[in-house]
């Protein structure tokens, strides 16, 4: 049984059938993204199902950017847009198109729509609009311009067109039914005017299209045979079907709704992630907190982690929250499958071994991956002086500590096992040097005696160490769900462990070279990549992708 099969698949196998409405037509997706803002991970859902449906038929998803409203519009977000689906990993070949590309056609059977008695201009403003419009027991009531003749609706829609009337003063609606069961089909606007740039039209229109009437226009010219969206569109899509059955074209898609992703622990609307943007709550929308793409990528998020996240939480109808650990597991499966092992110290503590010789040095070969054994090995220098982390050392131990405390043995990875002797302070009683003793028998960690040696820890020669900074990243929001907290703002519910900066740390000299997106596992900490935000000259820096420890607890998804 094919496990990735969802009621999308079967719908569009009804429909290719012998006798079913696409019959002999190739599978024709699409991805329209609006252009004012970067994506995050619900619009990766949205992509990987477009592109992945096509692609299983042997079918075609083109790229289309909905610029009908200048408003928010920027060729910063089209371009990051591009990017970020290549990243991905998904291509739409030179199936590239906007919204705006079809701005005649649009307007054009806009003023067919009138000629047919569909459409009428409007002279109310939103408000009264919106107070005729009824409730859902209530139906609503006809426009007094509702009537308007055939003739007088064209020269009004073409005298908006000409820039004659002032934003608001008019809009176009479709003449559909004031008392249907659906709001979205009692007489909704078709065109409004907007006296505003384009960022790819420039001035040439003041009138510009609602998404419900433009959308399913520029499905169906570009032959899309099944539109694949969120759910807030199930309502809309007897107005979509409307619109289709009354162009004069000869091609009619067919809409399909899914379950938009909602992940714990953030927010996915636009307008929250522009507002933490502007206000300077985080550090851009790059910023590796964020669930934008972007941000992910700065993070260590691999293209591969998105899609199997996205293959696995699958398709439903029925609204959601998946778990962020969920997608952390995702993540973590795949750096610990490809990732190179290093050693790095975050907080570092010197280590001096006492009878080990001044000025020698040695090198350790260390496996890059065991999971991957073709990555083969490298070699790490072991000299006199150490680096350790502070809390793998212990004064006064507590009841099952296995790490470096006075009297007791432990292995240094790759290298030597050695026994504490003790510790230095410092005026304020901060230990500052830790003491040991190596055996020389134990090279390469092993016991020729047999004794046991519980603990083991990682550590980094001092004289070759390569300082860098290391950023520790938690979940942006402190509870799971920030839009369901009626009582509070959600920028009140801000994480404020979310970052935390580390410099002074120590990494092995095989990373004085790295480069982002190259990601590692620091041994015993977890997993981190290079960051991609260029940094100051010589300056080493690391985002922590994902901790070693996986906290997810459910399946799949």
């Amino acid at each position: 049984m094919d496990e990735t099969r969802n009621f999308i698949h079967d719908a569009i196998e009804d429909d290719l059938a012998p006798g079913g409405r696409f019959e002999g037509r190739t599978v024709h997706t699409r991805f329209p993204p609006e252009p004012n803002g970067y994506l995050h991970i619900g619009h990766a859902k949205a992509i990987c199902i477009n592109f992945t449906t096509a692609e299983k038929y042997g079918g075609l998803c083109n790229l289309r950017f909905d610029d009908t409203n200048p408003t928010k519009e920027d060729v910063e977000y089209v371009d990051a847009i591009e990017q970020d689906i290549r990243w991905l990993g998904f291509d739409w070949g030179d199936r590239l198109f906007f919204g705006s590309d079809y701005a005649q056609f649009i307007y054009d059977t806009a003023e067919a729509f009138i000629r047919k008695g569909l459409a009428y201009v409007d002279d109310l403003s939103a408000d009264e609009m919106r107070a005729m419009r009824g409730t859902l027991t209530e139906p609503g009531k006809d426009s007094p311009y509702r009537n308007r003749g055939v003739a007088e609706n064209l020269d009004l829609f073409r005298r908006m067109k000409a820039g004659e009337f002032e934003a608001g003063a008019k809009v176009l609606r479709a003449r559909i039914d004031m008392a249907s069961g659906n709001l979205n089909l009692r007489d909704p606007a078709m065109y409004r005017i907007k006296k505003e740039s384009h960022h790819r039209t420039g001035d040439e229109w003041c009138i510009y299209p609602m998404y419900d009437f433009a959308h399913p226009l520029q499905d169906a010219v570009e032959g899309i045979t099944h539109s694949l969206c969120s759910l807030e569109y199930e309502d809309h899509r007897p107005l979509y079907d409307w619109v289709v059955a009354h162009a004069d074209l000869a091609d009619k898609p067919r809409q399909i709704e899914f379950a938009r992703l909602n992940l714990t622990n953030t927010v996915m609307s636009k307008r929250k992630l522009l507002e933490l943007v502007t206000r300077g709550l985080v550090d851009g929308w790059d910023d590796p907190r964020m669930p934008t793409l972007r941000g992910l990528r700065r993070r260590g998020y691999t293209p591969a982690s998105i899609r199997t996240f996205c293959d696995r939480i699958g398709v439903s109808k029925v609204y959601s929250t998946v778990d962020s650990a969920f997608l952390e597991h995702c993540l973590r499966e795949d750096l610990n499958a490809n990732a190179r092992r290093v050693m790095g110290v975050l907080r570092p503590v010197r280590l001096v071994v006492e009878n080990y010789p001044e000025g020698r040095v040695e090198t350790f070969e260390a496996e890059n991956n065991p999971e991957r054994p073709e990555d083969g090995t490298r070699t790490v220098p072991f000299a006199r002086e150490l680096w350790i982390e502070a809390d793998d050392f212990a004064e006064e131990p507590p009841k099952g500590y296995f790490r470096m405390f006075p009297g007791n043995e432990v292995r240094l990875k790759h290298a030597y096992v050695v026994r504490c002797t003790g510790c230095v302070k410092d005026a304020d009683g901060r230990v500052v040097e830790v003491r040991c003793t190596y055996d020389p028998a134990t090279r390469g960690g092993d016991t020729p005696d047999g004794r046991k040696v519980k603990g083991t820890i990682h550590w980094v020669s001092a004289a070759h160490a390569v300082d860098a900074e290391v950023r520790l990243y938690d979940s942006l929001f402190s509870v799971p769900d920030p839009d369901a907290t009626e009582d509070r703002d959600y920028k009140e519910l801000l994480n404020p462990d979310s970052l935390e900066v580390l410099t002074g740390c120590k990494v092995e000299p095989s990373l004085a070279d790295a480069v982002a997106p190259a990601s590692y596992q620091f041994l015993r900490i977890g997993y981190f990549c290079v960051d991609n935000r260029p940094a100051a000259p010589g300056r080493l820096v690391f985002n922590r992708s994902v901790a070693l420890k996986d906290s997810f607890k459910g399946g799949k998804g």
